[in-house]
């Protein structure tokens, strides 16, 4: 198994449909043994689904904007395990006026929300993980984001934030990597997630993936994601760092749609 013995972090469990919660069912059955976070109006969310899992696990409640809560969680872990192999980063958000078309509209206060807890929270993850992967000897970060090279419809100021993480997981990779951390990130293509259902114009996200994705892709199969999740944080990719693998049905890789389906990606928001 691939994850055999290891300890897992796991955040952004909210429902079945969470990419997180496939990257959580996958780790338990290659073997590990995970922790969730929740926070807020979520948690009781992510404790009903925890029981769903193969093994329910621990949730703790952790809001990774509040230093008291990243202590906490450094202390807690530490007393529970005293080491960390892998942690899963799924957790975003921005204000509702920050997506759904009008980019211009958003005040900076809302505009630093999204920032800080969907990028910034990345940094902040890696400081409170970092004592306990060091205990192991070094270990894996893998973030989840989507595509930020490209202005997608309705995406607006999340499409800046990923931008961000993806800058920001360059950086960790880059000072993370003398004690033996990789921080990776997987760029997924559109899934019908809750957070995706909340974002008004997401069906135009997913129309541009028809008739373009060389291998096809399913909004609603989260596996293919998770598969990459559990790889990247396998002993299997000891030596990448820095990346961002895609895993969307190919759809990155072409300029133009194949069979009459959606725009090139750099033409959904005109």
């Amino acid at each position: 198994m691939l994850l055999e013995g290891k300890k897992v972090l796991v955040t952004g469990v909210l429902h079945e449909s969470s990419i997180a919660y496939s990257v959580a069912a996958l780790a338990q059955e290659q073997g590990a043994e995970i922790v969730l976070t929740g926070f807020g109006r979520g948690m009781s969310l992510t404790k009903r689904t925890a029981r769903r899992l193969p093994t329910e696990p621990d949730v703790l409640e952790v809001d990774v904007t509040d230093p008291a809560h990243l202590i906490f969680l450094t202390d807690e872990l530490t007393n529970r395990w005293g080491r960390i192999d892998g942690v899963l980063h799924a957790v975003a958000f921005a204000p509702a006026n920050c997506l759904g078309g009008d980019f211009m509209q958003p005040e900076w206060a809302d505009v630093s929300t999204a920032l800080h807890v969907s990028a910034y929270s990345l940094k902040a993850l890696a400081g409170a993980c970092l004592p306990l992967l060091r205990a192991a000897g070094g270990g894996s970060i893998v973030g989840l984001t989507f595509d930020a090279r490209y202005a997608w419809p309705a995406y607006d100021w999340m499409g800046v934030a990923k931008a961000a993480l993806e800058a920001t997981s360059r950086y960790l990779a880059r000072d993370l990597g003398r004690d033996k951390v990789r921080v990776n990130l997987v760029s997924a293509g559109p899934l019908r997630t809750i957070a995706a259902k909340g974002i008004t114009g997401f069906g135009r996200i997913e129309e541009t993936w028809d008739g373009r994705a060389p291998l096809g892709w399913d909004t609603r199969d989260a596996m293919p994601v998770a598969k990459a999740c559990v790889a990247l944080m396998s002993d299997w990719f000891p030596a990448t760092t820095g990346e961002m693998i895609h895993v969307d049905g190919g759809f990155h890789s072409l300029a133009a749609a194949t069979g009459g389906g959606g725009p090139m990606p750099s033409e959904p928001s005109t």
